[in-house]
């Protein structure tokens, strides 16, 4: 299969040469032509397998700080904003930036960070409170339980419209992120 890829961005090289079709272009068209050539470059979702996915307490009042390390060989996809449910309350944290449906890319040995909040101390609501918290990586996974007590807060965990950095390269950045909310669960414009 290697041999017949070599070969067919070796005839689209001398054709584009010839017909004076950049290279570059030629050999995104071989790519196209060819998926299994392009599927080797390009990395896919994470397994739920090849991570681990943690969670523990901050030292800050209702924040928890967040990580996911890729234990696979290759780089892989997680989803761009860690999942984070609170017990059997509906919905999940609010991303901060608010962020669509894109993939943050996990290098093979790699750990990202996040931080999600769940209540400030300004919130002047009536917050619940959860025995447990729900993070996974993607939204297929079925992602990793941590109980209140194993989080610092043996009498659950008090949430209200909680808040979720995107994943980052290190911690300190995503204190950086989390810092740009406004801390009352709803994002500054």
């Amino acid at each position: 299969m290697l041999t017949r890829t070599v070969l067919a961005t070796s005839a689209a090289a001398l054709l584009a040469s010839a017909t004076g079709v950049s290279a570059t272009a030629a050999s995104a068209d071989t790519r196209a032509a060819h998926p299994a050539a392009a599927s080797a470059a390009a990395p896919k979702l994470c397994a739920e397998n090849a991570l681990t996915v943690k969670a523990a307490a901050s030292g800050q009042d209702h924040v928890l700080r967040l990580s996911v390390t890729n234990h696979s060989s290759r780089a892989c996809l997680v989803s761009h904003v860690p999942l984070v449910t609170y017990g059997d309350l509906d919905g999940a944290a609010l991303p901060f930036p608010l962020s669509g449906s894109s993939t943050y890319k996990l290098d093979a040995g790699k750990t990202a960070h996040a931080v999600v909040r769940s209540l400030t101390a300004s919130d002047d609501s009536d917050p619940r409170s959860v025995g447990y918290v729900v993070v996974s990586a993607n939204p297929e996974h079925q992602g990793k339980k941590f109980t209140a007590a194993s989080l610092s807060e043996p009498g659950g965990l008090r949430v209200w419209s909680p808040v979720t950095t995107l994943w980052q390269p290190t911690r300190a950045q995503a204190d950086e992120v989390l810092a740009e909310s406004d801390g009352a669960g709803t994002l500054k414009v």
